[in-house]
């Protein structure tokens, strides 16, 4: 199979103290994403905290987001996991209830091979049923993907994606061209890192998966699609307004200021699961004054 190329929007999965996933909150999110009309919406990613979440609380997020799209628009579920016969629970309980493919990450305590990361992403593609996202993100893994073990997994069947961290603007093309080199045609090459996003899908990625879209589809969306129609000048006009967020990305982290802003823009209250704490006062102050700057239809 293959997914939409464009915006994939990762919302965050708000919970209460003891992981309870909050649905009706997360129902809200959800509906946001719908009626701004993203690409496909990222449920459970890392700003999603998948890996703070029991599998019964994974499938009624899943369940949640899936009942509220009703088909709408494909939901790509994160079904990273320390083992990979939890993982392959993950994958089967994602593609029960609908989900259009599963994101995975090399999650491990102990360091892991390529042959072990090969063996465990095969294991789930082919035992889980469902399509399979590869998730590179070494910054919260410490997993980097080699461009051979990227080649060796896009060739197993099911494996049709890849969502690759974010790279510096001067390597954009090149680390592209090479990757598009070593994977069959209509393989999904798709991006993060918000602040490194526009020079990246201006460059030729499919996807933009991203954690400010989660929050803000509207403005990220006319990001991409400037950036799909070749107009470098608007995509970088609409990067360069998001640059104070961008900034704040860099230095809070991602995750921690979406839910600052979360609760700023009164889409729903709550806090990062422990020991992740929220943003101190002043990093507050920070993000409360660059969203008073932001111009309204950007928050909108």
């Amino acid at each position: 199979m293959s997914l939409p190329n464009g915006l994939s929007a990762f919302p965050i999965t708000p919970t209460d103290a003891a992981g309870r996933v909050d649905t009706v909150a997360l129902r809200r999110l959800v509906t946001r994403l719908i009626a701004a009309e993203v690409d496909s919406i990222g449920l459970l990613g890392s700003t999603g905290i998948y890996m703070y979440l029991t599998r019964g609380e994974r499938r009624r997020a899943v369940e949640a987001a899936l009942d509220e799209s009703s088909g709408r628009i494909p939901v790509i579920a994160g079904i990273g996991a320390l083992r990979t016969d939890e993982a392959v629970g993950l994958a089967r309980d994602a593609k029960d209830i609908g989900a259009a493919a599963g994101l995975l990450s090399a999650a491990s305590y102990t360091p892991l091979t390529d042959d072990e990361v090969f063996e465990h992403f095969s294991t789930v593609a082919r035992e889980g049923g469902l399509p399979i996202v590869i998730y590179d993100n070494p910054g919260t893994t410490h997993f980097k993907f080699t461009p051979e073990l990227v080649g060796r997994l896009a060739q197993v069947p099911g494996i049709v994606a890849i969502k690759n961290p974010g790279v510096g603007t001067d390597d954009t093309a090149q680390h592209l061209a090479s990757q598009r080199a070593i994977v069959p045609q209509g393989f999904s090459i798709g991006c993060s890192a918000d602040w490194t996003a526009v020079e990246t899908m201006l460059a030729g990625a499919d996807t933009w998966y991203s954690v400010l879209g989660g929050l803000l589809p509207g403005v990220c969306l006319k990001l991409v699609r400037a950036a799909q129609r070749g107009d470098a000048a608007e995509a970088r006009r609409l990067d360069g307004m998001l640059e104070p967020l961008w900034s704040l990305f860099r230095q809070y982290s991602s995750l921690r200021v979406v839910y600052e802003l979360a609760e700023l823009l009164d889409i729903c209250r709550t806090e990062p699961p422990r020991p992740i704490l929220p943003l101190p006062a002043t990093a507050k102050r920070q993000v409360v004054d660059t969203l008073a700057r932001l111009p309204t239809h950007v928050t909108g």
